[in-house]
C-alpha cells in the first residue's frame, strides 16, 4: 500500500483540515517554522502509534481551536495500490471492497482521532450498505450473523466463516444496499479484531529526523541498522518463522511445567492445583527487542549517536544508497516509507546531489515512498516539479499546494525557490526578464520606472552613458561582466528588480484571464 492523501486537523499549526497529495518521492518546502517537519511527526504518530520517534501530547494541538472549544486532534490518511487479497478474521480470505471497507474514490481511508490528545480512536470512511436489513455486518459475531441468515432465509454455502456469510447477505440485499460514506468505528466490538487485522497490511513507516541533542538512551532515530530491523522482522515469511520457533519453545515450556506440577502434585496436591504455566502469547513476543543493540559502530565502539553530525549524515547517505539497489531487486518486499529531515543537513553540495539521486531510484522501486523536507534550493532543482509541496500560511491558514501559485505560466523551480526560501538569484532574474521580453511587454514593463546612469562600451572599445530602469542596469551587469565602469549592483536591489517583474508577470496574467 502507498499513501495518497493525508488529512491534518488540529494538528499544531493546521487548525483547520488541510489535504495533502503524496507521490512516489514527495518533498515539502516552505520557509522556516511553517509546517514541514509536523507533517512528517503526524505520520509518525499514526504508523507508530507513540512507539516511534514521536509522542503526541496536549501541546500538538492547535492553540485557537482549543480556545474556540475544539480540542480534537485528527489524521487522516489514504491509501492505494491495496492487497489483491487480505485477511480480517480468523483465516478467512476476502478482499476490502468485498468488505465495503473503502470509500467513494476505492481507497482505503483510515482516521485517526485523539481526544485531548489522548488514547487514539480510529475509524474507516467506507461506502457501505446503510439498508438496516444488512448494516454493521462487520460488528457482528458468528452467532448474530446466523440469526439474520436464518431470519431473512437467505442461502448460505459456509456458515462457519464470517466473511462468507457477511457476502451472502449483502449480496441478498444487492439491489438496496442504500451505500453511503460512513465512518466505521474499528476500536469497539468485533471490529477491534478486524482492525488489529488491517495493521499488518500497512506500510513500515521510517522517521530520520534532523540533527537534536541526544544521548545513548534517547529513542530517537540516528542509526539506519535499526530501521533494518524493523523491515527485516515484517517479512511474512520470517514473520511465519518465528511465530513457528515460539509455538515450539511453548510447546516445550508447557511440557517442562506440566511434568513439575505433576510431581509437585504426588507431594502436594492443594498447591499443585493452584499453580498454572504462565506463558506469553506468541503474539505478544516482542522480537525487535531482542535486536534492539544493533548499531554502526566505528573501531573504538564508538556509536553512530556519538559521532559528528556529517559522519551520521554520511551513513544515512549510503544506507539509502544501498537501500534503491537492494530494493530495486527485491520485487516481493514489503511497503514501506522513508521520511527523512532536511537531509542536506552537514553534507557537501556534491553529496546532497548523489543522496536526491538516491532518493529517485529509492522511489522507483516497488512498495516503496519517499517523504522529505528540504530547505536546500540546490536539492529543489534537483526534483521533478510533481515531487515538490510548498507550504504557505495566508491569514493564519495553511496550504499545501501541488500545483504551485507562481505568477509564470510554467513549472519553474527558481519560482519555487522564491517562494519557499526567498531564494534571490541572478538565474530567476534572467527568468523573469526573459519571460517578459518574450511576451513582447518590456516596453510596457518599462514604462514610468524611475532610471539610472550606466556606462555602457561600445563596439569601437569608447563609452556612452545611458540612463536606464533598474531591471535593466542589473540584466546588463550579469551580461557583460567585462565591463567595470559601473558601481556593482547591490542584493537588495536585485531583489526589488525580481519583485517588480514578478508583480508585473502577475498583473498581467490578471489581465489576461
Amino acid at each position: 500500500m502507498k499513501i495518497k492523501t493525508v488529512k491534518l486537523k488540529n494538528f499544531r499549526s493546521y487548525k483547520d483540515e488541510v489535504s495533502i497529495d503524496f507521490c512516489d518521492l514527495t518533498a515539502f518546502v516552505g520557509k522556516n517554522d511553517i509546517g514541514k517537519s509536523s507533517i512528517l511527526e503526524a505520520l509518525d504518530i499514526f504508523f507508530n502509534e507513540g512507539k516511534g520517534v514521536v509522542k503526541i501530547d496536549k501541546d500538538d494541538i492547535n492553540k485557537q481551536a482549543v480556545s474556540e472549544g475544539d480540542s480534537e486532534i485528527c489524521i487522516t490518511v489514504c491509501f492505494e495500490e491495496l492487497p489483491t487479497n487480505i485477511i480480517i478474521d480468523a483465516t478467512n480470505e476476502t478482499t476490502l471492497h468485498d468488505e465495503y471497507l473503502v470509500n467513494s474514490s476505492n481507497q482505503l481511508e483510515i482516521i485517526k482521532k485523539y481526544p485531548n490528545a489522548g488514547k487514539e480512536k480510529v475509524y474507516v470512511r467506507a461506502y457501505h450498505p446503510t439498508n438496516p436489513q444488512c448494516k454493521d455486518l462487520l460488528q457482528k459475531t458468528d452467532t448474530e450473523l446466523r440469526t439474520i441468515i436464518d431470519q431473512q432465509q437467505i442461502q448460505c454455502l459456509d456458515r462457519n466463516r464470517k466473511a462468507v456469510m457477511r457476502a451472502a447477505i449483502w449480496n441478498h440485499h444487492n439491489q438496496d444496499l442504500q451505500l453511503a460514506e460512513i465512518e466505521l468505528d474499528v476500536t469497539k466490538g468485533d471490529t477491534k479484531s478486524i482492525w488489529e487485522k488491517l495493521q499488518s497490511y500497512l506500510p513500515v513507516y521510517t522517521l530520520f529526523q534532523s540533527d537534536r541533542k541526544n544521548s545513548d538512551g534517547d529513542s530517537e532515530v540516528q542509526d539506519p541498522l535499526k530501521e533494518a530491523v524493523k523491515q527485516i522482522l515484517n517479512n511474512d515469511v520470517l514473520r511465519q518463522t518465528l511465530s513457528e520457533i515460539a509455538c515450539e519453545v511453548e510447546t516445550k515450556l508447557k511440557e517442562v511445567s506440566d511434568r513439575t506440577l505433576e510431581k509437585l502434585r504426588e507431594m502436594n496436591p492443594d498447591v499443585a492445583n493452584s499453580l498454572n504455566p504462565v506463558i506469553p502469547s506468541v503474539e505478544s513476543l516482542k522480537w525487535g527487542d531482542v535486536f534492539k543493540n544493533v548499531s554502526i559502530s566505528g573501531d573504538e565502539g564508538i556509536p553512530i549517536n556519538k559521532r559528528g553530525s556529517g559522519v551520521k549524515r554520511l551513513i544515512l547517505l549510503n544506507f539509502f544508497r544501498a537501500e534503491a539497489e537492494r530494493r530495486k531487486e527485491d520485487r516481493n518486499s514489503t511497503s514501506i516509507i522513508y521520511a527523512i529531515e532536511e537531509p542536506e543537513t552537514s553534507q557537501h553540495t556534491e553529496h546532497q546531489k548523489a543522496l536526491i539521486r538516491a532518493f529517485l531510484t529509492l522511489a522507483e522501486s516497488p512498495n516503496t515512498q519517499v517523504i522529505i523536507t528540504t530547505h536546500s534550493a540546490s536539492l529543489v532543482k534537483e526534483l521533478n516539479f510533481e515531487n515538490l509541496r510548498l507550504i504557505s500560511a495566508n491569514c493564519g491558514s495553511k496550504t499545501v499546494e501541488t500545483v504551485l501559485p507562481g505568477q509564470l505560466p510554467y513549472p519553474s523551480l527558481n519560482e519555487v525557490n522564491f517562494l519557499a526560501f526567498s531564494e534571490v538569484t541572478e538565474e530567476y532574474h534572467n527568468e523573469l526578464y526573459g519571460f517578459i521580453e518574450a511576451e513582447g511587454q518590456l516596453e510596457a514593463y518599462k514604462a514610468g520606472k524611475p532610471t539610472m546612469r550606466y556606462i555602457k562600451i561600445l563596439r569601437n572599445g569608447s563609452t556612452k552613458e545611458e540612463q536606464i530602469i533598474l531591471t535593466e542596469y542589473i540584466r546588463h551587469q550579469i551580461h557583460h561582466p567585462e565591463n567595470k565602469h559601473n558601481p556593482r549592483y547591490t542584493f537588495e536591489q536585485l531583489r526589488d528588480s525580481i519583485c517588480l517583474m514578478r508583480e508585473f508577470i502577475q498583473t498581467l496574467q490578471c489581465s489576461i484571464g
